[in-house]
């Protein structure tokens, strides 16, 4: 069978020690309580999306997920250094994308992840300095999400990690997209998509701040 119809199971030695690393994190000097961890249950493929606030998000948007290894998406700028192109590319599953650009590469390896029956993470802010939460989205989550027709689960964190301070990370219900994918793919689409993850991490930061 080729590779192209056996998907990837392999678990990383980098990944797996991520996530030793962010247990023991999370339970002691940056301590993180997940709430509605259920709801990342489902079988992929999916997409994780969530808001942008450090460079250890992508492991705090991992962590509750143990049934799989996520691919991440990361701008290229990361992967400069050989060692961290290995370390990221190889060991944490990063597809690296050209945020300048219309980056087809990317978006075909992102569809083959989820093709693969994998999870596939993305922050739609795209940056970690934006003034408000998903104050814009990236229109490139939203091409993908209606390319793919696939469940998003979107995962609010509410604060940056702080030393010896709670953080929460809200793990939302999968959106689902299918009324706008049947309308097909144009940017008007597009739009509404970005719009309604807007407003979905806007209700979850609302109710968070009613608790």
């Amino acid at each position: 069978m080729s590779t192209q119809e056996t998907p990837k199971k392999e678990r990383t030695f980098v990944y797996s020690l991520a996530r030793v690393l962010v247990a023991i994190g999370s339970h002691t000097i940056f301590p993180i309580r997940y709430h509605n961890r259920e709801n990342m249950g489902l079988d992929a493929p999916y997409i994780a999306i969530s808001n942008h606030q450090s460079a250890l998000d992508p492991l705090i948007l991992a962590y509750p997920c143990k049934k799989y290894e996520y691919r991440f998406v990361g701008k290229k700028e990361l992967v400069k250094n050989k060692f961290i192109d290995k370390l990221l590319t190889n060991g944490l599953h990063m597809i690296s994308v050209d945020r300048h650009n219309s980056d087809l590469a990317a978006l075909r390896q992102c569809l083959k992840t989820l093709r693969d029956k994998q999870v596939l993470a993305i922050f739609p802010e795209g940056t970690r300095h934006q003034t408000d939460l998903m104050a814009q989205v990236e229109t490139g989550t939203a091409v993908l999400a209606l390319r793919a027709n696939v469940p998003v689960i979107p995962v609010y964190i509410r604060y940056k990690p702080r030393f010896l301070r709670l953080n929460h990370v809200y793990i939302g219900k999968p959106m689902d997209i299918s009324d706008l994918s049947a309308q097909g793919l144009d940017s008007a689409i597009v739009d509404q998509l970005c719009e309604r993850i807007q407003k979905t991490f806007w209700q979850m930061r609302e109710d968070v701040q009613r608790k």
